[in-house]
């Protein structure tokens, strides 16, 4: 089955509404291309946080948006969903993908796991709404609390987030896997499920969005980790042409000589290297084909799961397939292969190295900077990155792991303008969220980015939900518009333009990225290094 069957599906039905529709959508059934769907208000009583239209939100969930991965559709490009006739009680979330490891008790896993979930406050099927679509970080699931789209869809945003594939399910390449896509689709490569799961969810949003009150021609697609690597590889895909209005990458793009690039989300295999993984895996569960692979109990695969950033023998991620992958990083910008779109991106204070609350020793710290950088610029970054003491020698540590992730976000936005026209935004966010002892961490924006703090369980304050309404403010503008201004908010300036990112969370505004000194000395270091 050809992967564009979504165009073919999108030209062989008319899409049904109810023609001038004017109360919340749970009120009526909605028609989707493979059938009618049932939603439910998002609320029973009013939700913490000041939502202004808690009222009108409608959220369908677990709706499929392809079939099942298990058994002959293992490892292959998403199939069509089977269309259904009788309504679909969209009122719990659908299986989540195997890989997943949050959520693991309250729902089911399963491969018959793509499936998304919306939320609305359109009260109109021809509100034209503008959309948003969330890409999960690693491990995790569109049923998480922390992912939650009412806040979104408070501020006039449709909000749509799905599971997708990870670990050996959605990242196994094999030599025979490349000859059986290479028949389906033209292209011999392999290894880029959970990203071809990625681009069908975006097309079926495309295909079905307008009957929930969203428009079809304005998709940002939005993500955090390896969520924000999806982001990236949607706006960088040749397949996605025509259908996305803007990139939101929270943590986040790295300058493209930054040898982070290979090891944390955004990383990938080339095409040679995945099929030898692929067949040593295959080799490690005493099986040598592609049939006998698909034979296999679920739980053997995984057993052995590999997500971004883990410690694994094994590493399932991205393959440079030059398909849905068009080229290195490094290329695909200076050669303007990616969509010429706004892009939001940035990092927090905490995270890629820097760890709050770290006490190290000058022995450690040495040591780290001799494995990193090597050489005479060991010494170069010690001068920049004093210590003479333990403590001096974990502010040291974690300063040049925070300034190496800002100083490589703003050098990729300079990359981005040698060919492409559209703004970059940098942000910084250094915000600690209550009842947690791992300050401003990876993930920890989520919550004030999607305002759902009523979602998740900490002990928050009115400093959080004010933060919570300027971060979402920022972000739902950027989705509305491409640009985060707009009234009541510090200027966001662009990062083509300046040498700064915008400061959010315990402060608003413009800041340096680093030292003049600093910038010059990670732009030395990173020209000297491979390009991915």
């Amino acid at each position: 089955m050809n992967f564009n069957y979504f165009t073919a599906v999108a030209s062989a039905f008319l899409l049904s509404i109810v023609p001038g529709a004017s109360a919340a959508l749970y009120n009526q059934v909605i028609h989707t291309s493979h059938g009618p769907v049932q939603g439910y208000p998002a609320f029973n009583s009013t939700p913490a946080g000041d939502l202004s239209h808690w009222k009108d939100i409608t959220v369908w969930k677990g709706i499929p948006f392809a079939a099942t991965t298990s058994g002959e559709n293992r490892f292959r490009a998403p199939q069509p969903a089977s269309p259904w006739t009788k309504t679909l009680n969209a009122k719990s979330f659908g299986h989540v993908c195997p890989s997943a490891t949050s959520g693991n008790n309250a729902y089911t896993i399963d491969e018959d796991c793509l499936n998304l979930n919306i939320w609305s406050a359109a009260n109109s099927t021809n509100a034209k709404l503008r959309v948003v679509m969330w890409s999960y970080p690693a491990g995790s699931t569109g049923a998480d609390a922390l992912f939650d789209g009412a806040g979104m869809a408070d501020q006039g945003v449709v909000y749509v987030n799905y599971n997708y594939r990870t670990g050996s399910f959605g990242w196994l390449a094999s030599p025979e896997l490349s000859k059986e896509f290479a028949q389906e689709s033209g292209s011999k490569a392999s290894g880029n499920w959970g990203l071809l799961d990625q681009i069908a969810a975006l097309k079926w949003i495309h295909t079905n969005i307008a009957a929930f009150g969203g428009d079809p021609d304005h998709i940002t697609v939005m993500g955090q980790s390896a969520g924000s690597a999806a982001s990236q590889h949607l706006l960088h895909s040749p397949l996605t042409k025509g259908l996305i209005k803007g990139a939101i990458i929270q943590s986040g793009v790295r300058y493209p000589q930054d040898p982070l690039c290979s090891s944390l989300a955004e990383n990938y295999l080339t095409l040679d290297a995945a099929e030898k993984q692929g067949t040593k895996y295959m080799a490690s569960l005493n099986v040598s084909t592609l049939a006998q692979m698909r034979k296999l109990p679920m739980k053997d695969l995984e057993t052995s799961l590999a997500t971004f950033g883990s410690n694994s023998a094994w590493s399932f991620t991205a393959t440079l397939d030059h398909y849905a992958i068009p080229d290195t990083y490094y290329n695909t910008l200076v050669k303007g292969l990616a969509h010429d779109v706004p892009v939001l991106t940035g990092n927090t204070k905490d995270e890629s190295g820097a760890t709050y609350g770290l006490n190290i020793s000058m022995a450690t710290y040495l040591r780290n900077l001799n494995s990193t950088y090597s050489g005479h610029w060991v010494q170069k970054f010690l001068d920049l990155y004093p210590a003479h003491d333990s403590k001096t020698a974990s502010g040291a540590y974690n300063s040049q792991f925070t300034d190496r992730s800002n100083v490589g976000t703003w050098l990729w936005a300079r990359l981005w303008a040698t060919a492409r026209t559209s703004p970059v935004y940098n942000y910084f966010w250094d915000h600690a969220p209550p009842s947690q002892n791992q300050g401003a961490a990876h993930e920890s924006e989520i919550n004030y980015v999607l305002n759902n703090l009523y979602a998740t369980d900490k002990a928050w304050t009115q400093k959080d939900y004010a933060i919570a309404r300027k971060m979402n403010g920022y972000w739902v503008n950027f989705i509305k518009t491409g640009d985060p201004n707009g009234e009541g908010l510090v200027q966001w300036h662009p990062a083509n333009a300046t040498q700064s990112a915008h400061h959010v969370g315990n402060g608003w505004g413009s800041i340096p990225v680093a030292s003049e000194a600093k910038v010059s000395l990670f732009k030395s270091w990173f020209a000297t290094l491979k390009k991915y």
